[in-house]
């Protein structure tokens, strides 16, 4: 792989990300609310950066959609543990729509790692709206507060996204990065 194809900066984005999960998921243990929705929202913003950034710059390499991949599931894990140890009291009500969100994302990965043995790098437009929905969501939650309506409209956008992730799945024969969506493999099916 070309040198200039590695060290680009959706890839320093996404890395950041990366590093930044230890230091992120501490200030949960720490109880530190205040830092961890600050670096949250950081990792949230270089997550939106890093795509229109390769886009434009034409940086988008199967490095690149990996290394995002990765950092978008650490930032989930992040965002999910810090809503569960900071605003447990507004999700409770709230729990079986929560666990129905959780094992559509879950079962999206297991799939994945089941069929083609690693995780996905789909970037599905539909998964891309979805990111940019829960990362509205969490920066209301924890600048405004937690808001029931948006909150069901994140989690049925998510629950179609992931479905549609998983039928493309079960449709392709190998693990491929940046797909557009279910539309776009069909109409590849049909050409075929």
């Amino acid at each position: 792989m070309d040198r200039k194809q590695i060290f680009t900066i959706p890839n320093a984005l996404s890395f950041y990300r990366i590093l930044a999960f230890p230091i992120i998921l501490w200030f949960v243990v720490a109880g530190k609310e205040r830092l961890f929705a600050i670096f949250l929202i950081i990792n949230l913003v270089t997550d939106f950066l890093d795509g229109i950034i390769a886009r434009v710059f034409k940086q988008e390499t199967e490095l690149g959609a990996r290394l995002d991949s990765f950092g978008d599931n650490l930032t989930y894990v992040l965002a999910f543990t810090g809503l569960l140890v900071f605003k447990w009291e507004n999700f409770q009500p709230h729990l079986t729509s929560f666990v129905i969100f959780m094992a559509f994302l879950v079962g999206s990965v297991v799939m994945s790692l089941v069929k083609f043995k690693t995780t996905p790098s789909f970037h599905l437009y539909s998964t891309k709206i979805s990111g940019y929905i829960q990362a509205a969501f969490f920066i209301c939650l924890f600048t405004v507060g937690f808001t029931p309506a948006f909150y069901y409209f994140m989690i049925c956008w998510a629950i179609l996204a992931a479905t549609e992730h998983m039928i493309i799945q079960l449709i392709i024969p190998r693990m491929r990065s940046n797909v557009k969506g279910l539309y776009w493999i069909l109409k590849e099916k049909r050409k075929t």
